[in-house]
């Protein structure tokens, strides 16, 4: 399965953390990025998300639709687990019930929050240094073969506002 990690758009502030929507920054940067993130997936033979799953805050959400809107055919649901405070452990088990099942997505997209998007890109790839720390927007795509430390190898990786693929 392919698991593309990305952290939502820069956010402005509000009365709650829940609450934050994007900026106009963190809009402008997520629709490029989508276009950036077709491109690279083209050119690496890589199926498009065929599954969008985010964290139940306002940024997450405004994030992923916007992702999907770029990827239409993809489904797109809000997941507690990518919530802030969402742990590698409670990713591990949804991606293993995904993983197991009939209808498994090709391309599985996470949308959520520092620190769980790098600590998830790090646990993964069993490194933590092979991609830097995700800013707003960035993201980062793995080949999974089993969600466990170390159980992925990493296909690409890509910040705003260049969103330029590297490895």
């Amino acid at each position: 399965m392919i698991v593309t990690i990305w952290r939502h758009g820069e956010a402005g502030p509000a009365p709650t953390d829940r609450q934050r929507e994007l900026t106009d920054c963190g809009f402008d940067d997520i629709g490029f990025g989508c276009r950036q993130f077709y491109a690279a997936l083209r050119a690496r033979g890589i199926a498009p998300p065929d599954l969008i799953l985010h964290s139940p805050w306002v940024r997450t959400e405004q994030t992923a639709r916007l992702i999907a809107s770029a990827f239409t055919h993809a489904v797109w649901r809000e997941e507690d687990a990518l919530r802030p405070g969402g742990t590698v452990q409670l990713i591990d088990t949804l991606l293993g019930g995904l993983q197991g099942a009939a209808d498994a997505p090709e391309h599985l997209l996470l949308v959520s929050h520092q620190p769980l998007v790098s600590q998830l890109v790090g646990y993964y790839l069993g490194e933590r240094d092979l991609v830097p720390p995700l800013s707003p927007g960035a993201l980062a795509t793995l080949a999974l073969d089993v969600p466990a430390r170390g159980g992925a190898h990493l296909r690409f990786w890509a910040v705003p506002p260049e969103y330029e693929a590297g490895l």
